[in-house]
């Protein structure tokens, strides 16, 4: 028997969410999960500023890779990244909330390409992230737990 896509998806959102403590110690919350998509919020904390007083880059990637992870892992195939890249494109400050949304745009193969546009709470975008993933063996929830 076969499960549903999107339960599947919301059952390896949930491992995964689990077992990342990055995630969880970021404040970072899994909003929505669909096959190919995660939309994920985090709160920009005061030790999140840099030097300019605003949010550090390094903590905006790691928001859109935590959403780029969620939504090519929505399969429920361990699928890692194998490159991305990412854009600043406006100034976060602290106090705002920044939300990632991940699109799969193709997935073929065991290779796919996901994009991310970063927002702040006004929802002007302030990012746009591109990642390249590479499915590996086995799966985020083992067959027998979903089946």
């Amino acid at each position: 028997m076969t499960q549903d896509p999107q339960a599947l998806a919301e059952a390896a959102a949930a491992a995964m969410y689990d077992t990342d403590a990055c995630s969880r110690w970021l404040g970072i919350v899994v909003e929505a999960v669909r096959p190919g998509y995660a939309r994920l919020s985090m709160p920009v904390r005061p030790e999140f500023l840099n030097g300019h007083g605003i949010c550090h880059g390094g903590l905006m990637f790691t928001l859109a890779d935590s959403s780029f992870a969620f939504a090519c892992n929505s399969h429920n195939i361990n699928t890692v990244a194998a490159g991305c890249s990412i854009e600043f494109l406006r100034p976060v400050h602290g106090g705002d909330v920044l939300t990632a949304e991940a699109t799969e745009q193709i997935l073929s193969g065991r290779h796919g390409i996901y994009d991310i546009r970063v927002t702040n709470r006004a929802g002007e975008p302030v990012a746009m992230f591109r990642g390249k993933s590479a499915q590996i063996k086995g799966h985020v929830v083992p067959p027998a737990s979903h089946a």
